[in-house]
């Protein structure tokens, strides 16, 4: 049984500390507050050491050697490197020789040091590439998804609904960077364990120490006292992502920040937010950060051997008060509650103990034996007012969601209104960034301002189709394939090529990715033609009827059928 009377603190009872932020957006005082921490700015760490804070979501840091400036990290796109770039030719005319990737996020601006035909190397951990292809491929339409919520992407400029701040900085990107023009390129130099070199004249070590992606490393210069890292965050670190990511362990995020402790920093350059600096200062921030991750765990786990379900669980483990003195510890980003129950599903999984989670009513189902059970729905909406009026939000998002989940009429607006309204009251009363950008960006959806259904479909980019292998293309289909539509057939298609060759087998409601061989038929076109298709330009039909794709030996009717088996928009007319 929990020993906690109250819920966890994951936004305030009531609405005294909703003001509003200079843009007109309501938010929690404390955000608000936490905004201005990512002022844009160039700080200078130490002689030979700047950090670009508030560019972006991430930091840009430059590190002057004898030979000439490492950059470290390079933000969502070239524009916003560019302007970093443009910053620290301010303070030093030295040219970047290197440069680095803290983890594979903010890899995207790199194209602003490195054109076509420029040697600087890149290094990172060798996860790089691989992490951010996984991210645009098979996951796509729910990573896409899941960052438009959690970074509030969507949200207007200005009014009661405009984005405040991302909790690691002003936002996702800096409108000002725009055309957001992509400029990843791979690392020269990779490795996957404690890795030392000698860059741009200064001694380096590299520290594997998985954080919020399993490729993070700390970087550490011995000879200026100086660690960058991306694991000691200017907020409670993320056990958790709204936006739905894979288990961050606990267990594997503390040797990382054990190894940051061990090293005696005079500076600690982040990935995110300002850096600190002094010995005792960054010891405290650091044990402080660790501390706090090893409470929820330590917690989370004591809990769980009680025999605690996950909604028990969050009312048991809640983070002392002592830890909300510091910033890095606050709850601006992610919230405790949501942090144990990850906890709990990555150690345990899914299943609490709890017995109504053994075989769980279906969501709509559920929703109409509730609203039959309070005596229909003018009952529940009732309920609903008298719950909001008593600041019972839990109770009445909960008591909503059924009246949403099940409208299909007249009142299904204002069902859906209810509860986007419920949702805006909690946006405004947390602290954590996720969380308010969710919750508005969930309610415009519901009220009909901004859908975001168009952000749940697969997305290729053109070129990138044109250029790659067709394989690429058609291991993403893999995941789109509706095995209604394909019950009791099996069928391999290639597609060809001039200079490569891939293919899909269907059997069982599977699609299995081949290499082509021995295909029932053959379809082949230009590289132009299949990059259109792909992106949704051209029907694969139209393609057939221009005979701008050609198909052996059967007809083009049968390999329309089977593609039309896919949920694609080039198919779709099938």
């Amino acid at each position: 049984m929990s020993t906690r009377t109250s819920h966890p603190a994951s936004f305030h009872p009531d609405g005294s500390e909703t003001v509003p932020a200079p843009n007109g957006g309501l938010a929690h005082r404390a955000s608000v507050a936490h905004g201005e921490r990512f002022e844009r700015k160039l700080w200078k760490v130490r002689d030979d050491v700047w950090c670009m804070v508030g560019n972006g979501l991430s930091n840009q840091t430059f590190i002057e050697g004898p030979d000439g400036l490492i950059a470290i990290d390079t933000g969502e796109c070239v524009e916003e490197m560019q302007y970093a770039l443009n910053a620290v030719a301010k303070e030093t005319d030295a040219p970047v020789v290197a440069v680095i990737y803290t983890h594979f996020h903010y890899v995207g601006g790199t194209a602003a040091v490195r054109g076509a035909g420029d040697s600087v190397p890149i290094w990172s951990h060798a996860g790089v590439v691989g992490n951010r292809e996984r991210n645009g491929s098979e996951v796509g339409p729910v990573a896409r998804s899941g960052l438009i919520y959690q970074f509030g992407i969507t949200l207007p400029d200005s009014g009661p609904d405009a984005l405040v701040n991302v909790g690691l900085g002003t936002a996702f990107r800096n409108a000002e960077h725009r055309p957001f023009t992509a400029g990843f390129i791979e690392p020269t130099n990779t490795f996957t364990e404690l890795t030392t070199a000698t860059i741009a004249g200064l001694r380096v070590e590299f520290t594997p120490a998985p954080s919020d992606a399993d490729d993070s490393v700390n970087i550490w210069f011995p000879d200026l006292q100086v660690c960058v890292n991306n694991i000691v965050w200017p907020v409670l670190f993320n056990v958790f992502a709204i936006r739905g990511e894979e288990y961050r362990d606990p267990r594997v995020l503390l040797r990382g920040l054990d190894h940051v402790a061990s090293l005696g920093a005079e500076h600690l350059v982040g990935a995110h937010g300002p850096p600190l600096s002094g010995r005792d200062q960054v010891a405290e921030q650091v044990e402080r950060s660790s501390d706090a991750v090893r409470f929820m765990w330590d917690q989370t786990v004591r809990g769980i051997n009680k025999g605690l379900v996950s909604g028990e669980l969050t009312e048991f483990v809640q983070l002392p008060v002592e830890y909300s003195a510091s910033y890095l510890q606050t709850q601006f980003y992610g919230v405790v509650e949501h942090h144990v129950r990850q906890i709990h599903a990555g150690l345990r999984g899914f299943f609490d103990g709890d017995e109504a989670n053994l075989f769980p009513v279906p969501p709509r189902d559920r929703a109409e034996k509730m609203i039959a059970g309070f005596g229909g729905v003018d009952a529940v909406r009732a309920q609903i007012k008298v719950a909001a009026a008593a600041d019972d939000l839990r109770w009445a998002i909960d008591m909503a969601t059924w009246l949403a989940r099940v409208a299909d009429d007249e009142s299904g607006a204002a069902d859906r209104q209810r509860l986007a309204d419920l949702l805006r009251t909690v946006a405004h009363r947390t602290t954590a960034a996720n969380i308010r950008n969710w919750c508005l960006t969930r309610a415009r959806h519901l009220d009909g301002t901004m859908s975001t259904d168009r952000f749940h479909a697969h997305r290729f980019d053109r070129e990138a189709v044109r250029q790659g292998n067709p394989g690429d293309a058609l291991s993403t289909l893999r995941v789109m394939l509706d095995p209604l539509r394909c019950t009791g057939q099996t069928m391999h298609v290639a597609v060809e090529l001039p200079d490569a060759r891939a293919g899909l087998l269907v059997r069982r409601g599977v699609a299995v990715l081949t290499d082509g061989s021995d295909a029932d038929a053959t379809v082949s076109m230009d590289r132009d033609t299949w990059a259109e298709i792909v992106t949704g330009k051209i029907s694969i039909a139209d393609a057939f009827e221009a005979g701008t794709a050609t198909v052996t030996p059967t007809s083009p009717d049968q390999v329309t059928t089977f593609f039309s088996w896919f949920e694609h928009p080039a198919f779709e007319n099938a």
